[in-house]
């Protein structure tokens, strides 16, 4: 009997793996073209978006300038906050500031602390996105 089953064995072994070679997937397609150069596809770099906070750069200056306001006043951790905004380049004979741009130019903390908080304070209160 069990030279029967030999014969039987071998030839469902075949037949198993005949069907798994008749399984598998078909070769891809090629790519789509434009002329005879591949269609590139550009993905979006949504990491980024997601890694900055509410008062992040993709908002408008005046509403991160803004968002300063809500520090204590007087503080240090405010003027880091409108610092962070406006890159501070401290000049020694800095001009009477005509823009809040213009703040970044005085050299003393305190007189550029109150050259922002005069500025973002008059401004028109915008919606936060």
């Amino acid at each position: 009997m069990r030279r029967a089953l030999r014969p039987a064995l071998a030839f469902a072994a075949i037949v198993s793996s005949a069907a798994a070679f008749a399984q598998s997937a078909p070769p891809d397609p090629a790519p789509p073209m434009v002329g005879d150069k591949p269609l590139m596809q550009v993905k979006p770099h949504a990491a980024k978006s997601e890694t900055k906070s509410a008062a992040g750069k993709n908002q408008p200056m005046a509403v991160r300038l803004q968002a300063c306001l809500e520090i204590d006043d007087g503080t240090k951790e405010r003027l880091n906050c409108y610092d962070e905004v406006i890159k501070p380049e401290p000049k020694e004979k800095a001009a009477a500031a005509k823009r809040v741009v213009d703040c970044k130019f005085t050299k003393e903390e305190d007189e550029r602390l109150a050259c922002y908080n005069g500025f973002v304070e008059s401004m028109p209160k915008l919606p936060k996105s």
